[in-house]
């Protein structure tokens, strides 16, 4: 399905009914006809079903703990993950609004690659209440880049316009170095070898933007956090004081309640 931006808001219900009618428009995700066209692109119920994260959460990569039983501290006294303990890591913290799967996945699959770019709010709103103590302390937001051959063919950047709708600052101050394959095609250890010195500031007074300040990197979706981490290191090369991310979506290995 291809989508626009939807109408105004401000249509009374005579205006949805006439719109449901004369356009018939589904749901990006669910594809049922939406009732209400003029709230987006995606119905209510796509939205109700996302399975968001809660508390407890590994202190670093964000998956959720199995219980609020004691955990693996780190130095500050947070939970980590199995995963997380004794491995480092450029991110001090990431933080997603809920599993790569269903709802949201269908909803982040018709913003990405459908060009449903109105997504980007909706989905902003929910990443900046599950983040929030992420963004709470940011100075700045960095949307991991695309390289040039693939934002030309895509039109857009989607993680561009998702840290637009997060209320920091953004700076575009990172580029990609060459094209690399999708990591969706990978397999999980090669992922870390596919984006290792894919990542540079860009030409210019970068450097001066980043030093001494706390970033947080914006994508759409973390599997491995392969992406993420290589692009952290970059900026923590740069001197940023703190690097942490944010995500649409997050994919988790194990299973979850």
């Amino acid at each position: 399905m291809a989508c626009s931006a939807p109408p105004s808001v401000s249509l009374s219900r005579l205006g949805d009914g006439l719109l449901a009618v004369l356009l018939a428009p589904a749901c990006a995700a669910c594809h049922v006809p939406l009732s209400q066209p003029s709230r987006g692109p995606v119905c209510r119920s796509c939205w109700d079903a996302i399975r968001r994260f809660a508390p407890p959460l590994c202190a670093r990569c964000g998956d959720p703990l199995a219980s609020w039983r004691p955990t693996i501290g780190d130095a500050k006294g947070g939970g980590l993950c199995a995963t997380c303990w004794g491995r480092p890591s450029p991110l001090t913290r990431s933080r997603a609004i809920g599993l790569y799967d269903g709802a949201l996945r269908a909803i982040v699959h018709a913003f990405k690659y459908e060009g449903c770019r109105s997504l980007a709010r909706e989905l902003g709103l929910r990443l900046r209440d599950s983040a929030a103590d992420v963004l709470a302390g940011a100075d700045l937001v960095v949307p991991v880049p695309l390289h040039r051959s693939r934002r030309r063919t895509r039109g857009f950047n989607q993680a561009r316009d998702l840290a637009g709708a997060l209320g920091v600052s953004v700076v575009d101050a990172l580029r990609r170095t060459r094209a690399t394959p999708s990591q969706t095609d990978l397999p999980a250890g090669a992922r870390h070898d596919n984006v290792r010195h894919a990542f540079a500031l860009r030409r210019g007074p970068w450097r001066r933007r980043i030093e001494g300040r706390r970033i947080v990197l914006v994508d759409d979706v973390s599997t491995t956090a392969a992406t993420l981490e290589a692009c952290a290191a970059v900026l923590r090369a740069a001197g940023a004081a703190d690097v942490s991310a944010v995500t649409a979506a997050r994919v988790v290995s194990r299973p979850i309640g």
